[in-house]
């Protein structure tokens, strides 16, 4: 039986905060290479494990709608990214990775760093340039991620497979 694609979790953001985020992304992506909306990754690489879902489902029936600051306008090498701040997602992260942890690959296991990446896979010089400008008009703001997105990786593109609410008062 053939080995199913491998998973990501992602943050569900406020559509306002998507609708900006997308926005600069289908701007400044190289269009050849941009195959998803704008997004937050809580991890890369999940086993194409059915058992996960009930835990997301779990977890997110228990969790209220979490805040982020978006701080600040990051280079990133090839690209540029916006850095985000959020304890409550923070730990959200941790708690899943216990869940996890014999499933995690190695990048997955790392502390999170929350990020959207408007640009990537572009000359440094021309990352450099976008920060810069991105970064002079910067003012940090407040956003929400909603809830979570589970998506099959298809060497590229991603498929989604289902979303969970963050549901708790």
């Amino acid at each position: 039986m053939p080995a199913l694609p491998p998973l990501i979790l992602s943050c569900l953001l406020d559509p306002e905060a998507a609708h900006f985020f997308n926005g600069l992304r289908k701007k400044h992506f190289p269009p050849e290479k941009n195959f998803l909306d704008a997004h937050l990754t809580l991890f890369h690489h999940l086993p194409g494990e059915p058992s996960l879902f009930s835990g997301i489902e779990e977890l997110c029936s228990r969790q209220a709608v979490i805040n982020l600051a978006v701080q600040e306008v990051v280079f990133i090498g090839k690209g540029v990214a916006y850095r985000i701040e959020s304890p409550v997602l923070k730990q959200l992260h941790k708690s899943l990775q216990q869940q996890w942890k014999e499933w995690l690959t190695p990048q997955d296991k790392q502390g999170l760093w929350p990020h959207v990446t408007v640009q990537n896979k572009v000359a440094p010089e021309t990352a450099r340039q976008l920060q810069k400008e991105l970064a002079e008009r910067f003012v940090a703001f407040e956003t929400t991620a909603r809830g979570l997105q589970l998506w099959e990786y298809l060497g590229g593109p991603w498929k989604p497979v289902k979303t969970f609410l963050f549901t708790a008062r």
